[in-house]
């Protein structure tokens, strides 16, 4: 009809739409999105939801760029485009730390480490890149799987001087045209995301609502890094979702928010009076807690092993046994 406000749809419409996918068998492929991260897919809704903003926080340091950006490398490696927003680390860096996640995985001796592969990025000597990877542990095997999904994960070098919501919205679109299908976008980190306003509140309601309306309109997930107030940095403090940066938008607006906090920060004293060599194992730790979940349970507590040496997480995600500060039971 001529003059209806393209955004009306009706029901009936929105059961066709479902129709088509399920028999064409495009229906769960096409909603949910997997992080590749043991036990936490299961407990979201079977991964990230198509429309919905993921919200993934905590301490400076712990790695929340390594966590958001292996989730890329999963969906790309499984034929997905990604979309990264990089507000701190340039092209070359990032792809430092996709081959030494990929060699780290690879190498059962557990020798590659990130400042190695750094080094050969640095050295001067005239070579190729597979011929400097022969020195390290499975580096030309780690090469070849990241040049397997390296068209599929488009990275944007973002500023807070220029790339604003409109222009996060330009590069999805182009990004769209390229693949011939929407990608999973990453936003690293949306406080530094240029918003028209200088107040700390409106400027986080502003960025995380255009967020969620982006990931409405492109039926997609799109996963933000959150930084968080300064008083919730303080080390042996446990950050939780209300210590998020900005106005309580944030919280209200996710779909899903994520905190990781380091194990040893969080785990009830009397874990490390009677056994102090806990204390070193538990700082190898980040402890995830889903502090809301639209998709299922909220509260549920995963614990990963840390590689930052490797630029990586282990994948598979425990249970954490010991008692946590602010809870009151013990986890079995």
């Amino acid at each position: 009809m001529v003059g209806v406000d393209q955004q009306l749809t009706t029901v009936g419409a929105s059961l066709a739409r479902s129709d088509e996918r399920m028999l064409t068998g495009r229906n769960a492929a096409g909603r949910v999105w997997k992080t590749g991260f043991g036990g936490l897919d299961p407990l979201i809704g079977g991964g990230m939801r198509a429309g919905s903003l993921i919200l993934l926080a905590g301490p400076q340091g712990l790695g929340k760029s390594t966590f958001a950006l292996q989730i890329a490398r999963n969906n790309a490696a499984s034929g997905r485009p990604v979309l990264y927003f990089s507000y701190e680390h340039d092209a070359e860096d990032m792809t430092q730390k996709l081959l030494a996640m990929e060699a780290g995985e690879l190498d059962e001796s557990d020798q590659v480490r990130l400042n190695s592969i750094r080094s050969i990025f640095d050295d001067l000597w005239v070579s190729s890149l597979d011929h400097r990877l022969e020195s390290v542990p499975s580096g030309v095997e780690a090469l070849a799987k990241v040049s397997h999904y390296s068209e599929m994960l488009f990275l944007h070098r973002s500023t807070g001087t220029r790339t604003d919501l409109a222009a996060i919205q330009s590069a999805v679109e182009a990004v769209r045209e390229l693949a011939g299908t929407t990608p999973l976008v990453v936003v690293d980190y949306m406080q530094k995301v240029k918003s028209s306003h200088t107040d700390d509140d409106a400027r986080s309601t502003e960025v995380v609502e255009g967020l969620k309306d982006l990931a409405i309109d492109i039926s997609a997930p799109v996963l933000a890094i959150a930084a968080a107030e300064k008083e919730a940095l303080r080390s042996g403090r446990r950050m939780r979702s209300n210590d998020l940066r900005g106005s309580s938008a944030l919280a209200y607006e996710a779909d899903v928010v994520l905190v990781l906090n380091n194990k040893f920060d969080i785990v009830a004293r009397h874990h490390l009076t009677y056994d102090v060599g806990n204390a070193e194992r538990f700082r190898d730790y980040a402890v995830l807690s889903i502090e809301k979940n639209r998709f299922g349970r909220d509260g549920a507590v995963l614990q990963f092993r840390t590689r930052f040496d490797q630029g990586r997480f282990d994948a598979e995600g425990t249970d954490v046994q010991e008692q946590l500060i602010d809870e009151r039971i013990f986890r079995e």
